[in-house]
């Protein structure tokens, strides 16, 4: 059971759908006020108001985490509309280009990694100080399984991004031993999302180096998927003072379709 995160300040990217968006609500719903992140304001304001109607505080900050600059008021306005932040999120993700790497658009391929792995590292870099000048911080970056899957053709951009933000995670869990501030990464399990649907619907008509993606797409459907409230629990369960020790960790959602891999 989470404590109580009245006082606290929360920023979550991705916060305008999905998994993202679940968990901003269960983050206000345990009583921090919430910065959302993401590029479409309409989104974001719907939001602030499921947050807004349940008692719950949010602010609206739309930007493009792909784009760095966007980025650079995201500490200023944070600070001076909620306060200093304790609670990070990086949710925002992109799955990439599902082509050969000599086929692939490389602006697509370094926007992916810009998403996926350039912007968490900006966002712990803004917040982190003020984590440990505090005392207390939870860092939880999004991740998936297929950073720990074997190398295979066709999705390099992605499956690089998340070994990226994986290690990064794990450096940055290094520096912040003893601080009471914990960084982890959390694979959301096999969730029927918008990317899930891209990926089903751009692999359909592509080759038998693509079927396990197509038979992952086709179970995620038949199954329904996992249940984006565990995603949640567990970031919630990050909060609480028994997870004060865990740190620099893969973590998986509780009784989640894939069986956890080896990590570290």
């Amino acid at each position: 059971m989470a404590q109580t995160l009245t006082g606290k300040v929360a920023v979550v990217t991705g916060a305008s759908r999905g998994v993202g968006q679940l968990i901003a609500i269960r983050l206000a719903e345990a009583g921090a006020a919430v910065a959302l992140i993401a590029r479409s304001e309409q989104a974001l304001q719907t939001t602030a108001q499921m947050i807004q109607e349940k008692g719950g505080k949010a602010i609206v900050i739309p930007a493009d985490v792909a784009n760095i600059d966007s980025l650079g008021e995201l500490k200023t306005r944070v600070e001076g509309e909620l306060g200093q932040a304790s609670i990070l999120v990086n949710g925002a993700g992109v799955f990439g280009p599902i082509k050969a790497i000599r086929d692939t658009d490389s602006r697509e391929w370094i926007e992916t990694m810009y998403i996926n792995a350039i912007a968490p590292f900006v966002t712990c870099q803004l917040f982190v100080g003020g984590m440990i000048d505090q005392g207390w911080g939870r860092i939880i970056n999004v991740t998936s399984a297929a950073s720990l899957h074997t190398p295979g053709p066709f999705y390099s951009a992605y499956a690089t991004s998340k070994v990226t933000l994986n290690q990064f995670t794990r450096h940055l869990a290094a520096e912040l031993n003893g601080t009471g501030v914990t960084a982890n990464v959390i694979h959301p399990g096999e969730v029927k999302t918008e990317m899930w649907a891209y990926i089903r619907d751009s692999v359909e008509q592509m080759g038998p180096e693509l079927e396990g993606y197509k038979q992952w797409a086709k179970w995620v459907d038949e199954t329904g998927g996992d249940d984006p409230e565990k995603s949640a629990d567990l970031v919630l369960k990050l909060m609480s003072d028994e997870s004060a020790s865990i740190n620099g960790q893969f973590l998986w959602i509780e009784d989640g379709l894939q069986k956890p891999s080896p990590s570290w």
